[in-house]
């Protein structure tokens, strides 16, 4: 997801970090557009701006076969804007963060991926000198090991961001470098699908970012970063950070428990003198131009860590507003999975679900329905 080439606060892999908490669904890229919620509505003034979109695009030296076809479906998505609009809905604590970038099952997948894919991930590592555990964990934070590539439209979605106005420069650029990468044959207007904001493919790739990093790895003459097959889209990621100046052999980051820094780089405290602390150097930069948001960077570097078989964070957070630590929390889930409500994956991190499973337990076992979680309700649950 490389808008820092970002505008996001903590990016889209935040969004999608959250989306899996909340109990949202995203279909899977091998069917783009199926079911999206994004659906397009009439809007003239939009598509008057879509037939100047198309000049730009002739003047820009697009070929008017893919100017046709890029736009014949386009069209105005209000969820796009709204989702624009109410970021901040998104926004996690450190501790939660990290809690889903690396949760048991994200950790138990991202291994799954390094064994299925050893071989391809190898030759990678060779080519580019990025260690295939950072690869697999920026695989697994922006989609999810390609489980979450997104369905909605590009053109549209790029389209009507450009024409909505609030950073239409921005998007506006997005959609033309879009309109290039179909020029040029790498993919169809059908299969260009993503996110709300237009990252795509199992790395999130904005489209400025495709031009400049994406790689055709399988050399079958596309960089297909969009096919369930995710060679070229892992080995795109790779070549970013490559270029981007990764060490090999050298680590991002230590966290710092009860000793004194080595001073070899500088020191993070993402929650202050309130949680872990952090000793980073050379490639917690390189990640930042992946993705320059320190959540994003530290559960990156952080899940890297725990593919690789290191520790979990030792630092501790203390009680939330109801009195809970993170591992009251997962208790919490786990109780209420064994009383038969569902909540997902317990990672103590309280999502609509898990709401959702405390209001439906308190409202059955005649308690005042206040959805909240509690000390006295993780009792009951033990």
């Amino acid at each position: 997801m490389t808008y820092s080439r970002r505008f996001i606060a903590f990016g889209l892999a935040g969004l999608y970090l959250t989306a899996c908490q909340s109990g949202a669904t995203t279909r899977p890229a091998s069917r783009p557009g199926a079911g999206s919620t994004m659906r397009a509505v009439p809007n003239a003034a939009f598509d008057t701006w879509v037939d100047g979109a198309k000049a730009r695009a002739r003047a820009a030296g697009i070929s008017a076969s893919t100017v046709t076809r890029a736009f014949r479906d386009v069209g105005y998505l209000p969820g796009v804007v709204e989702r624009d609009r109410n970021q901040t809905e998104f926004v996690r604590s450190f501790e939660d963060y990290m809690a889903i970038a690396a949760s048991d099952d994200r950790i138990a997948k991202g291994r799954e991926m390094l064994r299925r894919h050893a071989g391809l991930l190898t030759q990678i590592e060779a080519k580019y000198g990025v260690e295939k555990e950072v690869i697999v964990a920026v695989w697994g934070l922006e989609s999810r090991y390609g489980e979450r590539r997104g369905d909605v439209p590009v053109i549209s979605a790029l389209s009507t961001l450009a024409f909505d106005g609030r950073r239409g420069r921005f998007f506006d650029v997005q959609l033309m470098a879009a309109l290039k990468i179909l020029d040029r044959g790498d993919v169809t207007p059908a299969r260009m699908t993503g996110s709300w904001a237009g990252a795509m493919g199992h790395t999130q790739f904005i489209p400025t970012s495709y031009l400049a990093y994406a790689v055709d790895f399988r050399g079958d003459g596309r960089r297909d970063i969009w096919a369930d097959d995710p060679t070229d889209a892992l080995a795109s990621a790779a070549a970013y950070l490559s270029r981007s100046g990764w060490r090999r052999g050298q680590r991002w980051g230590d966290e710092i428990t009860g000793r004194a820094p080595l001073g070899r780089g500088r020191v993070v405290k993402p929650e202050g003198d309130n949680g872990p602390v952090f000793e980073v150097y050379h490639n917690y930069n390189v990640l930042g131009r992946y993705n320059n948001a320190q959540k994003y960077i530290i559960g990156v570097g952080h899940l890297s860590d725990r593919l690789l078989g290191r520790p979990p964070l030792r630092g501790t957070f203390g009680p939330d507003k109801y009195g809970l630590t993170l591992e009251d929390r997962k208790a919490l889930q786990r109780g209420l999975t064994r009383a038969g409500y569902e909540v997902g994956e317990a990672d103590g991190v309280i999502g609509r679900k898990t709401l959702q499973a405390i209001e439906a337990f308190q409202r059955a076992r005649g308690l005042p329905v206040t959805g909240d979680p509690s000390r006295a309700l993780l009792a009951l649950l033990r």
